[in-house]
């Protein structure tokens, strides 16, 4: 991102964190280098997603199968989540809010009560949790009814995710970047909340590696923005292998 942008979403930041905006849009102009690393970051997530659909067909096509039998209901389940649409013309790039559909595999019950979780994200967000402070501390319903057996075992090992690959491809994601919200979850938000919509959604990001479904909102946020100001390709890589190892760790991962 460039100087121009971060200075931009910043000013979105410094103001007051009562007021609510209804979106999140900005332009920034960009110089030859940051062109360039627009491009490659393009390029990588669409070779590196490909490679990644080959290799993981399999197991995908396996996952598909345990699904259908484990519960009634599709294997498939598409959720309205609130990303970015990035465009880039002449070295001006405009980004401005987009609801896209978020492919993953399905973890919960049949026509499973999305109520819930709304309750648990607002709540969530405004710090109003409760429970002790470990549960505070997530983002995710503890002990979510609505999860099937097969669910408990995606979730713990982000098989669930793997379907996103096709959004990466699509363009609506990268493999890295901050985590893509539901739309309800963004109607919360306060003003410097949605510089976290500054970028393309990712498959994984920064909070994922560091503390997964272990760190409040707050700490999530902050950590989706640093990664937006100091995104770089090897920055990318490393955060890649770091996730590799964190679900092989089953990292706060619920």
């Amino acid at each position: 991102m460039s100087s121009q942008a971060i200075q931009q979403t910043r000013s979105i930041a410094q103001q007051p964190a009562t007021k609510k905006a209804r979106s999140f849009t900005y332009e920034a102009s960009l110089n030859i280098k940051e062109v360039l690393s627009f491009y490659a970051k393009r390029i990588t997530d669409i070779v590196l997603a490909s490679m990644m659909l080959v290799a993981f067909a399999p197991i995908m096509l396996v996952v598909a199968i345990l699904i259908k039998l484990d519960s009634p209901g599709a294997a498939l389940f598409i959720q309205k989540r609130v990303g970015t649409k990035r465009t880039l013309r002449r070295g001006l790039l405009t980004c401005e809010e987009q609801v896209f559909g978020c492919y993953k595999f399905r973890t919960m019950k049949q026509n499973a009560d999305s109520a819930i979780h709304q309750a648990h994200i607002k709540a969530f967000i405004s710090g109003e949790l409760e429970g002790s402070n470990d549960d505070k501390a997530k983002f995710k319903l503890n002990r979510d009814p609505r999860i099937t057996r097969l669910g408990h075992i995606l979730r713990k090992t982000s098989l669930d995710e793997l379907p996103q690959l096709f959004n990466v491809i699509k363009g609506e994601m990268s493999l890295v970047g901050p985590r893509p919200v539901p739309t309800y979850e963004v109607a919360e938000y306060d003003l410097w909340h949605r510089e976290r919509l500054a970028a393309l959604p990712g498959i994984t990001g920064l909070w994922q590696v560091e503390g997964r479904s272990q760190v409040t909102f707050e700490d999530m946020v902050r950590m989706d923005i640093r990664y937006i100001r100091n995104q770089s390709l090897v920055y990318d890589i490393k955060l890649l292998f770091l996730t590799f190892f964190a679900v092989l760790a089953s990292k706060g991962a619920k």
